[in-house]
């Protein structure tokens, strides 16, 4: 008989130091993908970037509008003029679509490349900014990943702005 009794009263202490320890114990959770869109560094890669490629986006642009312009002079004029002259517009605008695709595959690998670039050094600045926060706030644990996000413990809101006030 003494011998449940003791398990019981074991279990009532661990239970109340579990409790205990609960009350203390601080947990904060940040929205990753919410910071790589919203925060001041984040913002800024995008216009560096954006400025970057802006250059090639207009090339392709150029190119496709003068693939359209071909397509249209050949589905347009091609009954009327010679039969050399449609078969060079029509080799002319498969060169074009060729290069334009290379072009167009080119832009979007590098484009890629560099935003995965930007992400990782924004992802890096983010860690510091939580784990300085977790430090000031006295947090026992943060959170990047979650399913559900209590609103009371969600700090994406601070690590934004202590991301840009820092410099």
């Amino acid at each position: 008989m003494k011998i449940p009794g003791i398990k019981f009263l074991h279990i009532l202490l661990v239970l109340g130091c579990a409790q205990s320890f609960a009350a203390d114990f601080r947990v904060g959770i940040v929205n990753t993908e919410r910071v790589l869109r919203e925060s001041a560094p984040a913002v800024k890669a995008e216009k560096r970037i954006e400025k970057e490629f802006s250059a090639r986006d207009q090339e392709i642009k150029k190119m496709i509008k003068q693939g359209r312009d071909l397509q249209t002079f050949i589905e347009k004029e091609g009954l009327t003029v010679p039969e050399a002259e449609k078969r060079n517009k029509e080799r002319e605008l498969a060169n074009l679509n060729m290069n334009l695709q290379r072009l167009q595959r080119s832009f979007s690998e590098d484009l890629n490349l560099r935003k995965n670039e930007e992400m990782a050094i924004i992802l890096e600045h983010a860690n510091k900014a939580i784990q300085t926060l977790a430090e000031k706030e006295k947090y026992d644990l943060i959170l990047q990943e979650a399913v559900y996000r209590n609103p009371n413990i969600d700090i994406t809101e601070k690590v934004l702005k202590y991301m840009a006030n820092e410099k």
